[in-house]
Protein backbone atom coordinates (compact mmCIF):
# COMPACT_ATOMS: atom_id res chain seq x y z
CA UNK A 1 0.00 0.00 0.00
CA UNK A 2 2.92 2.59 0.71
CA UNK A 3 3.84 2.15 -2.87
CA UNK A 4 0.82 2.76 -4.26
CA UNK A 5 0.33 5.81 -2.31
CA UNK A 6 3.56 7.58 -2.79
CA UNK A 7 2.64 7.21 -6.46
CA UNK A 8 -0.67 9.44 -5.60
CA UNK A 9 1.36 12.50 -3.78
CA UNK A 10 3.65 15.01 -5.44
CA UNK A 11 6.41 13.40 -6.26
CA UNK A 12 9.35 15.58 -4.18
CA UNK A 13 6.81 14.50 -0.85
CA UNK A 14 7.85 10.86 -2.02
CA UNK A 15 11.12 10.24 -0.20
CA UNK A 16 10.58 12.32 2.94
CA UNK A 17 7.44 10.10 3.35
CA UNK A 18 8.69 7.16 2.46
CA UNK A 19 11.43 8.03 5.42
CA UNK A 20 8.89 9.12 7.97
CA UNK A 21 6.61 6.51 7.16
CA UNK A 22 9.77 4.05 7.81
CA UNK A 23 10.82 5.13 11.08
CA UNK A 24 7.15 5.38 11.99
CA UNK A 25 5.55 1.68 10.66
CA UNK A 26 1.77 2.54 10.40
CA UNK A 27 -0.49 0.51 8.29
CA UNK A 28 -1.83 2.82 5.31
CA UNK A 29 -5.32 1.80 3.94
CA UNK A 30 -7.32 3.84 1.04
CA UNK A 31 -11.03 3.87 1.60
CA UNK A 32 -14.08 4.79 -0.78
CA UNK A 33 -14.64 8.45 -0.34
CA UNK A 34 -16.41 9.72 3.14
CA UNK A 35 -18.97 12.47 3.69
CA UNK A 36 -17.15 13.42 6.88
CA UNK A 37 -13.71 13.28 6.93
CA UNK A 38 -10.95 12.88 4.48
CA UNK A 39 -8.81 10.49 6.89
CA UNK A 40 -8.33 8.73 10.29
CA UNK A 41 -5.80 7.56 12.83
CA UNK A 42 -6.41 4.64 15.09
CA UNK A 43 -4.83 2.01 17.18
CA UNK A 44 -6.48 -1.45 16.28
CA UNK A 45 -7.26 -3.74 18.72
CA UNK A 46 -4.24 -5.70 18.45
CA UNK A 47 -1.81 -2.59 18.80
CA UNK A 48 -0.98 -1.88 15.48
CA UNK A 49 -1.48 1.34 14.19
CA UNK A 50 -3.61 2.29 11.19
CA UNK A 51 -4.35 5.42 8.87
CA UNK A 52 -7.33 5.22 6.51
CA UNK A 53 -7.26 7.88 3.09
CA UNK A 54 -10.07 8.55 0.78
CA UNK A 55 -9.08 7.62 -2.44
CA UNK A 56 -10.59 10.28 -4.56
CA UNK A 57 -8.42 13.22 -2.78
CA UNK A 58 -6.00 15.15 -4.75
CA UNK A 59 -2.60 14.60 -4.30
CA UNK A 60 -2.05 17.55 -2.37
CA UNK A 61 -4.94 16.75 -0.61
CA UNK A 62 -3.81 13.68 -0.16
CA UNK A 63 -0.17 14.46 1.15
CA UNK A 64 -1.68 17.23 3.99
CA UNK A 65 -4.56 14.89 4.74
CA UNK A 66 -1.78 11.88 5.76
CA UNK A 67 0.61 14.08 7.37
CA UNK A 68 -2.40 15.44 9.96
CA UNK A 69 -3.28 12.00 10.47
CA UNK A 70 0.67 11.01 11.03
CA UNK A 71 0.68 13.87 13.25
CA UNK A 72 -2.29 11.90 15.58
CA UNK A 73 0.15 9.16 15.44
CA UNK A 74 3.05 10.97 17.05
CA UNK A 75 1.09 12.74 19.23
CA UNK A 76 -0.37 9.18 20.37
CA UNK A 77 3.32 7.70 20.81
CA UNK A 78 4.45 11.00 22.86
CA UNK A 79 1.56 12.05 24.87
CA UNK A 80 -1.21 8.85 24.55
CA UNK A 81 -4.44 10.33 25.50
CA UNK A 82 -4.61 13.94 24.56
CA UNK A 83 -7.51 16.02 22.91
CA UNK A 84 -7.84 14.83 19.67
CA UNK A 85 -7.15 18.08 18.01
CA UNK A 86 -5.85 19.76 20.54
CA UNK A 87 -2.40 22.05 21.33
CA UNK A 88 0.17 19.23 21.52
CA UNK A 89 -1.09 17.90 18.02
CA UNK A 90 -1.25 21.05 16.78
CA UNK A 91 2.54 21.31 17.52
CA UNK A 92 2.87 17.95 16.13
CA UNK A 93 1.49 18.77 13.27
CA UNK A 94 3.16 22.18 12.58
CA UNK A 95 6.04 20.89 12.98
CA UNK A 96 5.45 17.37 10.07
CA UNK A 97 4.56 19.72 7.71
CA UNK A 98 7.18 22.54 7.82
CA UNK A 99 9.79 20.90 5.10
CA UNK A 100 6.94 20.02 2.90
CA UNK A 101 5.81 24.14 2.66
CA UNK A 102 7.97 24.92 -0.57
CA UNK A 103 7.29 25.58 -4.25
CA UNK A 104 8.76 22.03 -4.96
CA UNK A 105 6.03 20.01 -3.20
CA UNK A 106 2.94 22.55 -3.46
CA UNK A 107 2.20 24.88 -5.97
CA UNK A 108 2.28 28.46 -5.33
CA UNK A 109 -1.10 29.35 -5.57
CA UNK A 110 -1.59 26.63 -2.03
CA UNK A 111 1.48 27.94 -0.64
CA UNK A 112 -0.25 30.98 1.45
CA UNK A 113 -3.29 29.80 2.21
CA UNK A 114 -1.17 26.53 3.71
CA UNK A 115 0.86 28.57 6.02
CA UNK A 116 -1.96 30.86 6.70
CA UNK A 117 -4.07 27.08 7.90
CA UNK A 118 -0.69 26.10 10.43
CA UNK A 119 -0.84 28.97 12.19
CA UNK A 120 -3.85 27.55 13.95
CA UNK A 121 -4.91 23.86 12.60
CA UNK A 122 -8.17 22.71 13.29
CA UNK A 123 -9.54 19.85 12.80
CA UNK A 124 -11.03 19.97 9.67
CA UNK A 125 -9.35 21.53 6.70
CA UNK A 126 -12.68 22.19 5.56
CA UNK A 127 -12.93 24.84 8.44
CA UNK A 128 -10.63 26.73 6.25
CA UNK A 129 -12.66 28.12 3.63
CA UNK A 130 -9.98 29.94 1.73
CA UNK A 131 -7.26 26.54 1.83
CA UNK A 132 -10.38 24.70 0.63
CA UNK A 133 -11.38 26.87 -2.14
CA UNK A 134 -7.54 26.42 -3.12
CA UNK A 135 -7.35 23.13 -3.22
CA UNK A 136 -10.77 22.01 -4.95
CA UNK A 137 -9.20 24.04 -7.76
CA UNK A 138 -6.81 20.38 -7.93
CA UNK A 139 -9.64 18.34 -8.03
CA UNK A 140 -9.89 16.27 -11.16
CA UNK A 141 -14.46 17.20 -10.74
CA UNK A 142 -14.30 20.44 -12.72
CA UNK A 143 -18.05 20.06 -12.87
CA UNK A 144 -18.87 19.60 -9.15
CA UNK A 145 -20.45 22.19 -7.55
CA UNK A 146 -20.14 23.79 -3.85
CA UNK A 147 -22.59 25.04 -2.24
CA UNK A 148 -20.59 28.49 -1.74
CA UNK A 149 -20.41 29.08 -5.36
CA UNK A 150 -24.44 28.95 -5.56
CA UNK A 151 -27.37 31.74 -5.31
CA UNK A 152 -29.13 32.17 -2.48
CA UNK A 153 -32.37 30.66 -3.38
CA UNK A 154 -31.10 28.09 -5.24
CA UNK A 155 -32.15 24.25 -5.05
CA UNK A 156 -29.79 21.71 -4.93
CA UNK A 157 -29.75 17.94 -4.17
CA UNK A 158 -27.39 16.31 -1.09
CA UNK A 159 -27.76 13.17 -0.20
CA UNK A 160 -30.71 11.68 -1.95
CA UNK A 161 -32.89 15.10 -0.65
CA UNK A 162 -33.50 18.49 -2.28
CA UNK A 163 -32.85 21.33 -0.56
CA UNK A 164 -32.60 25.60 -1.11
CA UNK A 165 -30.15 27.51 -0.12
CA UNK A 166 -30.89 30.12 2.45
CA UNK A 167 -28.88 33.01 4.22
CA UNK A 168 -25.26 32.34 5.75
CA UNK A 169 -24.42 32.50 9.29
CA UNK A 170 -20.85 32.71 10.14
CA UNK A 171 -19.74 30.19 8.28
CA UNK A 172 -22.65 28.32 7.49
CA UNK A 173 -25.63 27.94 5.24
CA UNK A 174 -28.89 27.98 6.39
CA UNK A 175 -30.54 25.59 4.34
CA UNK A 176 -34.53 24.23 3.86
CA UNK A 177 -34.71 20.59 3.02
CA UNK A 178 -38.11 21.16 0.61
CA UNK A 179 -40.01 17.52 1.61
CA UNK A 180 -40.00 18.31 5.58
CA UNK A 181 -39.46 21.97 5.84
CA UNK A 182 -36.85 21.57 8.12
CA UNK A 183 -34.02 23.69 8.69
CA UNK A 184 -30.61 22.80 7.89
CA UNK A 185 -27.01 24.47 8.17
CA UNK A 186 -24.69 23.53 5.55
CA UNK A 187 -20.73 23.75 5.30
CA UNK A 188 -20.11 26.41 2.25
CA UNK A 189 -17.90 24.02 0.73
CA UNK A 190 -20.59 20.76 0.64
CA UNK A 191 -20.34 19.32 -2.76
CA UNK A 192 -24.13 19.46 -3.83
CA UNK A 193 -25.73 18.82 -7.12
CA UNK A 194 -27.15 22.05 -8.43
CA UNK A 195 -30.92 21.44 -9.74
CA UNK A 196 -31.22 23.62 -13.22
Amino acid sequence: MTKTLLTKIPEKARQPIAALLEKYPVQLIMVAKRRSKHGDFKRTAKGAYQITLNDNLNPYQLLLTLIHEMAHLLTYLQYRNVRPHGREWKQQFQQLMLPFLCPEIFPESLLPPLANYLKNPKASTGSDVVLTRALLGYNNTPEASYLFEVAEGSLFRYQKKTYQKGRKRRTRFECIELSSKRLYLFNQNAQITLIQ
